[in-house]
């Protein structure tokens, strides 16, 4: 209320232009303000929201003296949260300009956290901060040609040395390329950390040489350097052949890097940067094809090896295909499913394959599948294998691939298979072949809820739509899910409502069994739903 209060007052002030005693009134409802917060945050220090709230507060209006204050007991409390030192440290660094305080609260930070890698990258780029604020001011001083007297600037600081203390720090502490990585990436923001980068690089190469991002940020490294050479009034023709260079010098760090460190990781990591390059948007034909058969050939060279991972055989064969390497994706699709003969996704990546090129192997490909897995995960050959049936096959092939799938799949995965077979009887087959089929399958658990709309949605699309069989599918649904769900017993009720057959005097009955059946908080649920039917509301 307070706040709004302040909010309503500033908006009065511009809007009038009225500034009549401004501190009295202003000041008075912000020591409300801050004598509220105190309040709570000592009531319930542990809503760290709650604090959040109040420093967003003394933010909004300035209070930096009062913001002090608020950060120095937080983090007396909450000194276990390294985002709360570091939000301090910057809003001392940022706003109130002082170097000092936030190397202070990061020296202290780091005694409660001393191996929190967020803390160092951030205590870096402070310390690097600060070397740039000075040469900056040592800049504007020379230029306007002011004597400093006794004032002068350390050259070790201006350099960054500090930075480079807390770097050879936090490297001994926290070990880790990815670590090392992002403190080069902020380094580099700088222009004055040639030295420091190039001690960080040399960190990696002498420590990390066996680790796949390592190699992963050497070779990207190189297209930087190539474009920190290339000149703007180069010709397209000539920017093209540049970037060719740049990505067969990247490309030889990698081919090196997979000799060095033949892991799939590494092979993960030449490919991906491939797949980047490849799907870069370029207007160089000649360039998309070079980038295409080197793509290729890296895929190649990484299955050849056996160190190839799963996930990346679905890339290979998509670019394939987009190529037209029909034959050669056949061939690949083969080999996945020889080198991960358990794994079902392999396998449909081997039927879509054959599909989509229309050969005539795919039945011979599925039992091959079935042979190598158990039945538990196969639903999404069989859902494949059924949709290629529909499409191909007699009624008759398919209608028994759809019986064979609902023994060959585990009863939760029977479930999709028995809608499916539901859908795919009424498509071919009509009415009455629809409910021999549904009266089958009623037979065996489990059911799913959509299987019974499913049937309620067929009786209801015939032009002679019966009461007295919807009671029927409604009775069994409510027997598989009467006590877990409300809309069922609603839409029962609304049918007896509203079908020219039905008998509104079952709705009573049907409301006292729903009360009876449905748990926990859905009573409540169906009641609320069921005035709102009775009001017309629903």
């Amino acid at each position: 209320y307070e706040i709004n209060l302040l909010e309503l007052i500033k908006k009065r002030r511009a809007r009038i232009g009225y500034s009549f005693k401004k501190d009295e009134i202003e000041h008075s409802i912000l020591q409300r303000v801050h004598s509220l917060f105190n309040r709570a945050t000592g009531k319930w220090k542990d809503d760290v929201q709650l604090w959040l709230s109040h420093v967003a507060f003394c933010k909004q209006w300035n209070a930096k003296h009062q913001l002090s204050k608020v950060f120095s007991t937080m983090l007396a409390i909450h000194s276990n949260k390294p985002a709360l030192w570091i939000m301090a440290a910057k809003w001392e660094m940022e706003t109130r300009l002082s170097s000092e305080s936030a190397r202070h609260l990061f020296l202290r930070a780091l005694r409660f956290h001393p191996e929190c890698p967020k803390l160092y990258q951030e205590y870096f780029r402070m310390e690097l901060m600060h070397a740039e604020k000075q040469r900056k001011e040592k800049k504007a001083f020379e230029q306007a040609k002011m004597d400093l007297g006794e004032f002068n600037y350390s050259e070790e600081i201006l350099n960054g040395e500090m930075a480079r203390i807390v770097y050879r720090d936090a490297a001994q502490k926290i070990k880790g390329v990815e670590f090392q990585l992002a403190l080069l990436s902020i380094a580099k923001l700088f222009d004055f950390t040639q030295d420091l980068q190039k001690e960080i690089l040399e960190s990696l190469q002498n420590n990390y040489a066996e680790d796949p991002l390592t190699w992963d940020f050497l070779a990207r490294r190189e297209l930087e350097l190539g474009s920190l050479q290339a000149t703007e009034l180069s010709t397209k023709q000539r920017k093209v052949s540049e970037m060719a260079q740049r990505e067969e010098r990247c490309c030889a760090v990698f081919d090196e890097a997979v000799t060095a460190v033949p892991t799939e990781n590494m092979w993960k990591c030449y490919i991906t940067f491939c797949l980047e390059r490849y799907n870069r948007k370029t207007n160089s034909e000649e360039l998309k094809q070079k980038r295409l058969e080197r793509t290729l050939s890296v895929f190649n060279k990484a299955h050849e090896s056996n160190l190839l991972p799963e996930a990346l055989y679905k890339q290979w064969l998509q670019l394939l295909l987009e190529s037209r390497h029909s034959e050669k994706a056949v061939e690949v699709a083969e080999a996945a499913t020889r080198h991960f003969s358990l794994s079902v996704e392999m396998w449909q990546m081997r039927l879509q394959v054959l599909i989509q090129l229309q050969r005539e192997d795919v039945t011979q490909c599925f039992e091959e599948a079935l042979k190598h897995l158990k039945s538990k995960g196969t639903l999404p050959l069989w859902t494949l294998c059924v949709e290629w049936s529909e499409g191909t096959n007699s009624k008759e092939d398919t209608e028994a691939l759809y019986q064979r799938s609902l023994h060959a799949t585990t009863p939760a995965e029977s479930v999709t298979m028995k809608e499916m077979y539901l859908d795919w009887t009424y498509r071919n087959g009509g009415y009455k072949k629809v409910k021999r089929v549904f009266n089958s399958l009623c037979e065996n658990r489990p059911f799913s809820l959509d299987f019974f709309r499913k049937m309620i949605q067929i009786e209801k699309e015939q032009e002679s739509c019966k009461m007295l069989h919807l009671r029927e599918y409604y009775e069994r649904a409510l027997r598989e899910f009467g006590s877990t769900d409300t809309d069922l017993w609603l839409d029962y009720i609304k049918e007896e409502l509203n079908h020219p057959q039905g008998k509104p005097e079952n709705c009573g009955s049907i409301h006292w069994r729903a009360m009876k059946m449905l748990q926990g908080d859905l009573v409540e649920d169906f009641v609320s739903k069921y005035t709102l039917l009775q009001t017309g509301h629903l």
